[in-house]
């Protein structure tokens, strides 16, 4: 799904009110919306080919962002790229790969290129990857009586059905800090995670969470404190239920 925009009010709003209007309600809040034709992430690709033609690099740099927020990675970024120098012209790929550097920087794939907030991405989330479908990474931030971890969910990735338990206490609190992704309680529609979401998940709550399919999703992950606190991982969140989710909510 795509965010609501702003950037024609906050740049224009005063100098061309209406362009401004046009551009943040019709452009992106009703054509780039229409994810029922294509998703952000095919609108995405087809602007960034297209400001790619029209050596339009400034408007180029700021839809790399918006790709990348969709799920677009560096590498094919690179390749949409290569394959546009031969019809495009070749000076055109030289001014536009620095700004795959500015926006995904110079790691390898799957490093620093995942970059999504002032918060460091960590690892591949190896040692839980059983209970999630898709990639995940885990940074720690906190190991004192409250643990912080930032995770970091590559497009479609979630984990699996699970509950947090204790005696007393414990549970978690999620707090959206970049991308889009969904959260969803046993017996309850799944709901937005957007940035600046805070989900409290008190005790004994069966819930998975992860990313929306057409965009990365990170968010903090906060244990309560709690007696005899631990994690049961349940069932996993299969494709049917998951893509449900995304239609259900599209219509909420």
């Amino acid at each position: 799904m795509v965010k609501k925009q702003t950037a024609g009010r906050n740049n224009l709003g005063k100098l061309a009110p209406k362009f401004a209007q046009l551009n943040d309600d019709v452009l992106f809040g009703e054509v780039w919306s229409r994810e029922e034709q294509l998703s952000a992430r095919d609108r995405s690709m087809i602007t960034i080919a297209a400001l790619f033609s029209a050596g339009q690099f400034p408007q180029l740099k700021s839809h790399l962002e918006i790709g990348r927020e969709h799920g677009i990675s560096r590498q094919e970024v690179v390749e949409i790229f290569t394959q546009l120098a031969f019809y495009c012209g070749w000076p055109k790929a030289w001014s536009a790969f620095p700004l795959i550097k500015e926006v995904y920087g110079e790691g390898e794939e799957g490093g620093e290129e995942k970059k999504l907030s002032e918060f460091p991405i960590g690892e591949p989330n190896e040692a839980f990857a059983q209970y999630f479908i898709g990639k995940s990474y885990l940074a720690p931030l906190s190991s004192g009586d409250i643990k912080v971890h930032n995770v970091t969910f590559e497009p479609k990735c979630r984990n699996n059905w699970h509950v947090h338990h204790a005696s007393s206490g414990g549970g978690q609190v999620l707090i959206c800090i970049a991308g889009h992704g969904w959260y969803e309680e046993w017996g309850k529609p799944a709901v937005e995670l957007r940035v600046g979401d805070v989900v409290n998940i008190p005790a004994g709550v069966k819930h998975w969470h992860g990313a929306a399919s057409d965009s990365w999703c990170q968010h903090l992950a906060l244990e309560v404190p709690g007696e005899d606190a631990s994690t049961e991982w349940l069932e996993p969140v299969d494709d049917e239920h998951y893509q449900n989710c995304e239609i259900r909510t599209q219509y909420i």
